[in-house]
């Protein structure tokens, strides 16, 4: 039978289709351990080690390298309450950006500047929230903390507001930073 060039052919075909199934069950097992290394370094540089929140953070887009984004997110949300981001609440938001070391055309300040440019939906600022809050609760590392969230997004509300001085946080504004205080502060006792 070793002579046999149909049986030859068939255990070649065989062989290279279990090959090809070795090569692409390697592959998979290298992308869930990329995935896997980048979930442990997402909740190393936040100081989590809940896989829940981990998850929760990678599913809203932050990797690594974007999670310092997240303590702005509700900052953001105050730019965007009246529906568009002002030149002066946009020099804020970056400044404050600039202040906590997200660096000028890193991957971070790419995606601010999508968000500053393209309003997230509101399921991101929510569940940012909701993450700010379940974060500081369980220990996360952040370099700021809900009250200097609260005051900065006051600023940026009052960075463009009023005249003279007078009702320089409009009613949305108002109305979004209680909701934004209620979220971040509302878990902590």
């Amino acid at each position: 039978m070793a002579d046999d060039p149909l049986f030859d052919r068939a255990r070649a075909q065989e062989d290279e289709y279990f090959l090809k199934k070795d090569r692409e069950l390697i592959e998979l097992l290298r992308q869930k351990a990329k995935v896997q290394e980048e979930l442990r370094a997402l909740g190393q540089e936040v100081g989590v080690t809940d896989e829940g929140l981990i998850h929760e953070l990678a599913e809203l887009g932050f990797t690594p390298d974007t999670v310092k984004l997240l303590p702005l997110v509700p900052v953001l949300e105050m730019a965007w309450a009246e529906g568009g981001v002002t030149d002066a609440e946009r020099k804020m938001v970056v400044d404050l950006a600039r202040g906590r070391g997200i660096d000028a055309g890193s991957t971070a300040d790419h995606l601010l500047t999508d968000w500053l440019d393209r309003r997230p939906e509101d399921s991101v600022f929510r569940r940012a929230g909701s993450l700010i809050s379940a974060l500081v609760e369980s220990g996360g590392r952040f370099d700021i903390g809900p009250d200097d969230i609260i005051k900065y997004g006051e600023a940026v509300a009052e960075a463009s507001g009023g005249l003279f001085g007078i009702r320089r946080i409009s009613t949305e504004e108002r109305a979004t930073l209680s909701r934004i205080a209620a979220e971040i502060k509302g878990r902590q006792k």
